[in-house]
Order: structure tokens, then sequence, then C-alpha cells
């Protein structure tokens, strides 16, 4: 005879818990935004990208920034009674492009690896992931930029000597351009999360930079005039050049409007990217 069918006895539950099963002695609590903040500082400084990009615009600016003021330094008139913290514009132009560049793969680079996928896992608030992304980029660009400025600074008129700068001139020309710098990187961040392609995403960045100041070079008649203008004074390399108490046009933004007008339309661009981040599918 078959023994008759014998029904599965329930678990025995001990504190809460199956008798013999394992409790993890890890507590289990709800991810918070510092730790989206710990995992991307993480992955930022990581990353060969972030290394590669801030030493190239920390060379450009100290580069170009000491080789102006020593070739300005054989000039047979120096500017005795100017500041001479302008003559790093050049250098931080082009560090900018660096600052882009990183900005856009901070999390595009994500979406070309899948690893966006594994991000959204771990932390499925896609809000909080984009807030730490932005706020460990901004910290991370500001800081350097601004330390970077400083720097550069110091070696100009260690070279040319002339009048010492201002208070006022020395803030706009460090942490003025350092906000500068790092929100247009954080624009650049938002750029990337719409398009979600880097190159893509650079490719806009450098032609919003760029295209404003060769469109307005090409405009010559006269009915044009008043664009022409406008596109001069609020371009990227006009705005950048205001926080050094100089100016493409005598006209358009001044002090520290740049900053404003940068922090606004970062602004709209990173509640867009948020949109779009919970909207779309990944």
């Amino acid at each position: 005879m078959t023994a008759p069918y014998e029904q599965p006895q329930a678990p025995i539950w001990q504190g809460g818990q199956p008798l013999g099963s394992y409790i993890s002695p890890i507590p289990v609590r709800r991810a918070t935004l510092g730790d989206a903040l710990a995992s991307e500082w993480t992955k930022i400084r990581s990353v060969r990208s972030t290394v590669w990009t801030l030493s190239v615009m920390i060379v450009l600016m100290v580069g170009i920034g000491s080789l102006v003021a020593w070739a300005v330094s054989f000039a047979e008139q120096t500017p005795d009674g100017e500041s001479v913290l302008p003559m790093g514009f050049f250098g931080v132009l082009l560090g900018s492009i660096c600052v882009i560049t990183l900005g856009v793969l901070t999390i595009a680079s994500e979406y070309g690896t899948g690893m966006i996928r594994t991000t959204l896992t771990a932390c499925p608030s896609r809000g909080r992931v984009l807030a730490a992304k932005s706020i460990v980029f901004f910290l991370l660009v500001f800081t350097t930029t601004t330390v970077t400025a400083a720097l550069v600074g110091g070696i100009q008129v260690a070279l040319l000597g002339g009048r010492a700068p201002t208070g006022e001139e020395w803030l706009r020309a460090t942490f003025g351009v350092g906000l500068y710098v790092a929100l247009l990187g954080l624009l650049a961040l938002a750029v990337g999360a719409l398009i979600r392609h880097s190159a893509g995403a650079i490719t806009i960045m450098i032609g919003l930079v760029l295209l404003p100041l060769v469109l307005a070079m090409f405009m010559f008649s006269p009915s044009m005039a008043d664009v022409q203008e406008a596109l001069f004074s609020y371009s990227i390399p006009s705005q950048l050049a205001v926080l050094y108490d100089t100016s493409m046009t005598g006209s358009g933004p001044s002090g520290w409007d740049p900053l404003f007008i940068g922090a606004g339309v970062t602004a709209v661009a990173m509640v867009l990217a948020a949109f779009a981040l919970n909207r779309r599918d990944v």
C-alpha cells in the first residue's frame, strides 16, 4: 500500500522570521539622497573622462593665462592702470569646452553603455538620481575652476604687476567665473539627459557657445543691427567676458547679470531634463 498524501506543514516562525532562515546583520533602510550622492561621487571620480577633461581644462587655463601674461610682459606698454585679470579669459573660454564635454558624459555615457538601467534599478527615484549627479558635478567643477582661476590670476599679477585688482574684481574673476563655468557644465548635463547621445549633446553645446558669435559676424545689413548687437551681447563668450569687467559691445549684461541669466537658463533645462527622465523609458 502506498502512503497517504501528506499535507506540507506550515513553517515554524520565531521572532517574526521563519525558523532556520538567514537574518542579515546589515540594517535594511530606505535609500536617501546622501546614498545617491555617495554613489555618484564614486562614479565620477573613478572614470577616466573626469581626470582627462579636468586635467586638460587646468592645463589650458594655466598655460594660456601664463602665456598671455608672459607675452604682454615683453610689450613696450604694460597695462599699468588696468587690471590684469581679464587676460585669463581666453584660457577659461577654451577650458569651458572641457567642462561641457564632462557635463554631457556624466549622464549620456550611462545611456550609451546601458549602465543607466543599473543606476535606476539601485535608485528608482529618477529625480533623486538627476539631483545627485547635478550636485556632485556642480561642486566638483565649481571648486576646480575657482581654484585654477585664482592661481592664474596670481601668476598674472606676479608677472605683470601694475595696479592691484580690487576685491570685487578678484571675486568676479574667481568665484563668479567658477559659478558661471559650473552652470554651463550643468546646462550640458541637462542637454545630455534630454538628447541621451554624447556626440549629439556635445555638438549642440559647442554650437550654443560659438554659433551666436558666428552668426553676428555675418550680419552686415543695417536692418539686422539690433539682432547682431543682441547676439554679441548675450553670447556665452561675451557674458563670460563681463565677469572680467570687459564687454564686446558696451551694452547688454553687466556686473553679476551673466550669473542670473545662466542660472535661469540652466534651471529651465534641468526642469525639462527631469520631466523627460520621468516620462521616457530607459
